[in-house]
């Protein structure tokens, strides 16, 4: 645990902290896990500092600034699903803002408009309103992550999400919990007794892509030995493969991947696995431009889609998708595969079913958990 949180340490250069945020037991707990780094008091007013403005050269992300506030939002929301595409029902619980991993082709360089890793310090007031929701609507399934506005284990070494999240969840039978990750911090979660209800997934790529592309992630070897060990300490695992970015070569490179989860990973404790293409909207593109001049996700050819984002030609999906499908397939005819946020046309073409619509799919997720968390 100790290796691990020097390594997120590392990445810390300094701490703000709002000054309502010190009234929560979280944020205290961070400032004792990061001695020696020095920390700045602010109003709670502020806005997490200056918007970030591209027109000129690449700003400062600040990915080695920790910010502590208090959120004031909702700490549930839906996934942000796009008109005339599938959506799997997934719910985001909001845990922090912003990752201190530097994925070239990541849509937060344009989601979020202020600087530094936010970490809500009144995030576990927050979770426990959440599994009261849960609780009120025993009927519904809840399939949870909080891997869509950073990366759930990147800070857990040091913020420790892991430590009051799993019990919260694992107690809940309408309810899972999936943390996802480019990393290896998993201490934590091998520390806890909890196993039950909750998900430890990865995002896969290429080696090609992985190496290039995905900047302070772990490599793809030390994230399937991570997922290997989870496995074998009783964990159920899931993976994503998105965004699949077509490059020379790509068949055998994404095979590459394939063959590593063949040679690591048990495809029967796997509950999914996704599948999505690059698609970011439009003002994403300059800021990759400016802030990752070398990179080559933007080589391929784009089209503005129904929903306004840049993706690939449909052709291209399909490519992708089908290719993707069969070598999986050919790993474990029941991994759960799905596709985020396509069309009905595109299910068909490249995966030979389609669940219709977005309730289709949540029923086809909603009964893997059932299948897998019998």
């Amino acid at each position: 645990m100790e290796v691990r949180r020097r390594m997120t340490r590392s990445w810390i250069k300094r701490v703000r902290v709002d000054a309502g945020a010190l009234d929560h037991p979280l944020a205290r707990r961070v400032l004792d896990r990061l001695p020696g780094i020095p920390a700045e008091r602010e109003r709670d007013s502020a806005p997490g500092g200056m918007p970030l403005d591209f027109r000129g050269p690449a700003p400062d992300m600040e990915k080695d600034v920790l910010h502590l506030l208090s959120y004031r939002g909702g700490f549930l929301k839906p996934c942000p699903g796009t008109r005339r595409h599938i959506c799997c029902g997934y719910q985001i619980l909001n845990i922090a803002a912003n990752c201190p991993l530097d994925c070239s082709y990541c849509i937060l360089q344009a989601y979020f408009n202020t600087p530094g890793l936010r970490v809500f310090a009144n995030i576990e007031e927050g979770a426990a309103r959440v599994v009261a929701a849960v609780d009120a609507a025993p009927e519904k399934t809840f399939r949870v992550g909080t891997g869509e506005f950073t990366d759930s284990l990147a800070l857990d070494p040091v913020v420790g999400w892991s430590d009051f999240l799993l019990p919260l969840f694992s107690k809940r039978k309408n309810a899972v919990l999936e943390l996802k990750t480019k990393t290896t911090h998993i201490q934590r979660l091998l520390a806890s007794p909890y196993r039950d209800r909750i998900i430890v997934s990865w995002s896969l790529n290429s080696p090609f892509i992985a190496s290039r592309e995905e900047h302070r992630a772990a490599s793809l070897e030390k994230r399937l030995a991570a997922a290997r060990r989870c496995q074998s300490e009783g964990f159920v695992v899931g993976f994503h493969f998105d965004p699949l970015i077509p490059h020379p070569g790509w068949k055998d490179a994404y095979l590459r991947t394939l063959d590593l989860m063949d040679r690591l990973i048990r495809p029967q404790g796997v509950i999914w696995i996704s599948l999505g293409s690059f698609r970011f909207m439009p003002p994403l593109r300059e800021i990759i431009r400016k802030r990752h001049p070398g990179t080559c996700v933007l080589d391929g050819e784009f089209v503005t889609g129904l929903d306004g984002k840049m993706r690939y030609f449909k052709p291209i999906r399909m490519e992708l998708y089908g290719f993707m499908r069969e070598m999986l397939e050919q790993w474990h005819p029941d991994a759960g595969l799905y596709l985020c946020m396509e069309s009905d046309d595109v299910w068909q073409g490249s995966m030979g079913w389609s669940p219709g619509d977005s309730a289709g799919l949540r029923r086809f997720l909603d009964g893997r958990v059932a299948d897998i968390f019998q």
